[in-house]
């Protein structure tokens, strides 16, 4: 979700990209994945952190209605589909009042003060299920950005957190884990030395394109300046450290996907 103002043709730029990488054949294979975990038909769902509704026009397709929440009212045209604004720390809705919960591709963007908060949300309007998807052990040091405005060092895409298995089910109070599946595999990593000396060439290489602001200030992420002499050596020599890390680290899933149940004990 954007947190910025921009111009007309940016916004424009940004709805092509995010189309692009919905019809990419990797993330059409996660999202089917996300959804084999799903009961096949049900009453209601809720879909937090809607954005443009890719996720809530599938669960159309299963449940007789879904509420499509989000930071900013969602426009999606859909008989079955309710747009709602509204934040997943506070949710307006009572104990139990959805079949199925689903958060796929959120908590990783949220605070870390508010994550356990908006866990227990997720988990108190939830009757039967809550699917969850994130990535999987990500190293957030790897494609690091540094805020032009504050000068402060933001992990890549905006992610804040990153989650195993036990740390999801240490979040999702009263729920219990049903079935687990891992997608895809990456062996991306770094270590301190290469973060730090990419972080002092100015992390020429993070997700600059990311439509997500600096976590700190707000603002909008710009590619850095021109490097120095220095900040070259700096960043060649911190790419070959992140090329040995990666040799030697083992392959992981990319993302993990839980559904959880309420537990009934």
């Amino acid at each position: 979700m954007l947190a910025y103002s921009l111009p007309p043709d940016s916004k424009l730029n940004l709805a092509g990209e995010l189309r692009a990488y919905r019809a990419h054949p990797r993330e059409i294979e996660r999202v089917s994945r996300l959804f084999d975990l799903m009961d096949r038909s049900g009453p209601t769902a809720l879909d937090v952190g809607a954005r443009d509704g890719h996720l809530s026009l599938q669960l159309a397709e299963r449940f007789e209605r879904v509420v499509a929440l989000d930071l900013n009212l969602p426009h999606i045209e859909h008989p079955r589909v309710d747009c709602v604004q509204g934040d997943a720390a506070q949710l307006s809705f009572g104990d139990r009042s959805f079949h199925t919960v689903v958060c796929a591709e959120v908590l990783e963007h949220i605070p870390p003060a508010l994550l356990p908060r908006v866990c227990r949300e997720i988990a108190r309007v939830a009757a039967r299920h809550v699917v969850i998807g994130v990535p999987f052990k990500q190293d957030l040091r790897v494609d690091c950005c540094t805020c032009g405005s504050c000068g402060a060092i933001n992990p890549p895409w905006g992610h804040v957190n990153s989650f195993d298995l036990q740390r999801l089910v240490d979040l999702m109070d009263g729920m219990v884990p049903a079935k687990v599946d891992y997608v895809g595999s990456t062996r991306a990593a770094t270590n301190a030395m290469s973060a730090g000396l990419l972080r002092y060439a100015g992390n020429p290489y993070g997700t600059y394109e990311q439509d997500e602001p600096c976590v700190h200030c707000g603002q909008r992420l710009l590619p850095p300046a021109e490097r120095n002499l220095a900040q070259k050596v700096a960043t060649k020599l911190a790419h070959w450290g992140t090329t040995l890390q990666t040799a030697l680290t083992p392959q992981r899933a990319n993302w993990i996907h839980v559904l959880f149940e309420r537990d009934s004990r």
